[in-house]
Parts: structure tokens; sequence; C-alpha cells
């Protein structure tokens, strides 16, 4: 009695059930049966036939179009999906890691399906945290090979600028002695030039001076040598005569 009593209930739940799924409008279909994502395949070598049946039996309905996608979660690359099949009033389970079924549940009980799926859902946290993990590592690691790569782009650069400045002062600076080297040599140039422009002036007033005695500047006479006087000559003395 007390399953007959269960089951008018049971039918009542499922037929609400059934007609709030065929009053959804078509667009409230899955990804999968708008064909948005691709078909998980079934596990290679499955050691669990009858998962493996599972799978290939959510596989078909889900090739039919004959399912419908009620939750989906991601984490990662993993996620967990709860299907209904109206036709049978099956729900089906599915956790998948990428384009493979993991595993794969069918039962009758939408509590149970909740409860899986909600179980599916927890997994998917804790395998995706590895990928998680990973991929943040990998973005770190991309982001610091580029600031490496940024940073050795700039110590180049700065490396020939320092470079480049360093060939710059060479160049003043041997510029400079050359500068000064040439105003050593024009320093001794205009010394000797001074000094023979202060020779020249001396000369010049020299004859200026010169040029404004009033007297005559007349050559020396050449010496010559003195003229002798002719001494007299004694008169003769006549001889004294004799008384």
């Amino acid at each position: 009695m007390r399953r007959i009593e269960m089951l008018p209930s049971r039918l009542g739940c499922a037929l609400l059930l059934v007609v709030g799924l065929l009053a959804a409008p078509a667009a409230m279909a899955g990804r999968w049966q708008r064909g948005e994502a691709e078909v998980p395949a079934a596990p290679a070598n499955s050691e669990d036939s009858a998962v493996g049946n599972t799978v290939a039996e959510l596989q078909r309905l889900m090739g039919n179009n004959a399912l419908t996608e009620l939750r989906t979660t991601y984490n990662g690359n993993y996620g967990a999906s709860l299907l209904f099949h109206a036709d049978s009033l099956n729900y089906y389970v599915a956790l998948f890691h990428e384009k493979e079924f993991w595993r794969v549940i069918r039962t009758e009980s939408v509590d149970n399906a909740e409860s899986l799926y909600l179980t599916f859902a927890d997994q998917t946290k804790q395998l995706a945290q590895v990928y998680l993990d990973t991929v943040r590592l990998q973005a770190g690691k991309a982001y610091s090979e580029k600031l490496v790569a940024m940073n050795e782009r700039r110590l180049r650069g700065l490396q020939q600028e320092v470079e480049q400045q360093r060939q710059q002062s060479l160049q003043v600076s041997n510029a400079l002695q050359e500068r000064k080297q040439q105003a050593v040599a024009l320093s001794t140039d205009l010394r000797a030039t001074n000094s023979q422009l202060e020779a020249l002036n001396q000369q010049i007033k020299a004859l200026q001076a010169q040029q404004v005695n009033p007297e005559l500047s007349l050559p020396a006479a050449p010496s010559v040598a003195p003229a002798t006087t002719p001494i007299p000559l004694a008169p003769a003395q006549e001889p004294a005569s004799h008384p």
C-alpha cells in the first residue's frame, strides 16, 4: 500500500517537471544541444563497463538532441553538468575534463541528481585548483619573461647611450686639449708679435724724433791729418869784420 500511495505523488512531480520542460522555449536548450560546445568523448579503455555504457548512452542522447541541460559548472578546464531526458524522466550527472567524460551517473531521483551534481561541481573546484595555479604561474612566468626582455632592451639602450656619451666626452676632451695647445701656440706667437711691435714702435719714435729736429744732421767730416807749419829759416849771418 505504501508503494501504491507513493506512486501518484511521484507521477505528479514528474508530470509537473515534464510540463515545465515542454513549456520552456527552444532557446533555453544547453550549449551542447545548440552545438556551441563539442560533446565530450568517452574515456579511453574504461575499466568500468557500466560507466562506459552510461557515457555511450549519454553521448547518443546528446547526439539526438534528446537531453535538456539543466545545470553546468566550469572550473578551469573541468566541468560538471546536470542533464534531463524527458522521455524516460532520467537525470544524467556528468563530470568531464575538457572533451572527455570522467564520470557519468544516471538516476531517476531529482534529489539524488542535485546531490550528485553538487558533489561533481565541488570536485571540479578541487581538480581545477592545480590547473588554475598552473595558469597563474604560467602567466606570471610569461609576464616576468616579458619584463626581463624589456629590461634587457632598456639595459642595452642605456649601455649604448653611455657609450655614446663616453665617445662624445672623449671627443670633447680631445677638442679641448687641441684648443689648449692652439691657445699656447697663439700666446707664444702673441708675445713674439708684441716684442716685434715694440721694437717697431721704438724705431718709429726715433725716426719721428729725427723728423721734428730742426737741426741739420750732417754727416761727419772725414778725418784729415793736420797741416805742418813751415819753420822759417834763420837769416844768414854775415861774417864779422875785423878792424
